[in-house]
């Protein structure tokens, strides 16, 4: 007698929430903290003002970061908030109109009149709120707004990756800091891309390309702007 086997999925959504939070800290800190050191490098600046600038552009980056991403979840968290309590106020009023609602719904995908209310019914004997939150709002456990965890996932990524180019710098010789954190940069976008689309199940190469295009356009435009800025003064 065969055994039945327990087929496990692992699927992106599951990490949607601090892979975001993650990627974008990380994209930003490598590109905003490049950018910014060699944009004061092609200003002719002293190793020790690119240095600082880039410690100054971590922190900051970081903890802007880390308010930003808690700010914005939070609000999302505040809006969701409010639907379930509207909602819940809806189901306590109305229960049978509600039960409708979500049958239709179910109609709506596919599912045959009867058995849909027969769905509804069972579903909201068990937990009304959890059914009309997921099949009619679109809040689940998943998807679900969390902005400790955004704030601490993105002010991370960013710190690690503003550290890539701070590194290169610092070990780097000062004549050849622009093309050393350039280089270091764009390999950093490349790999960045490339992980966070395995980590999402998207193709890599298309990702790698993408990140990389805008961090290499983002240091020309510094570049560009520290050296003008250089020559005039």
């Amino acid at each position: 007698m065969s055994r039945l086997r327990v087929h496990t999925e692992d699927h992106a959504g599951d990490r949607i929430g601090w892979l975001r939070a993650a990627v974008l800290g990380a994209n930003d800190g490598i590109v905003s903290t490049a950018s910014l050191i060699v944009g004061v490098a092609a200003a002719a600046a002293s190793p020790g003002d690119i240095l600082l600038t880039g410690v100054a552009g971590l922190v900051a980056g970081a903890m802007s970061m880390a308010a930003g991403e808690y700010v914005s979840v939070s609000s999302q968290a505040d809006a969701e908030q409010a639907d379930l309590s509207r909602e819940r106020q809806e189901l306590k009023d109305n229960v049978e109109f509600e039960r409708e609602e979500l049958a239709q719904i179910y109609v709506k995908r596919g599912v045959e009149a009867d058995l849909a209310r027969k769905v509804a019914l069972q579903l909201m004997a068990k937990d009304a709120l959890g059914a009309h939150a997921r099949d009619e709002l679109g809040i689940s456990e998943v998807t679900t707004a969390q902005p400790v965890q955004a704030a601490v996932a993105s002010a991370a990524a960013f710190a690690i990756g503003a550290a890539l180019p701070l590194v290169a710098a610092l070990v780097s010789p000062a004549s050849r800091v622009i093309a050393v954190v350039t280089v270091a940069t764009l390999i950093s976008l490349a790999v960045l891309g490339a992980v966070g689309a395995k980590a999402g199940g998207a193709d890599m190469w298309r990702a790698s390309a993408r990140v990389t295009f805008w961090g290499a356009l983002a240091l020309a435009i510094t570049a560009g702007v520290g050296s003008l800025f250089g020559a005039q003064v």
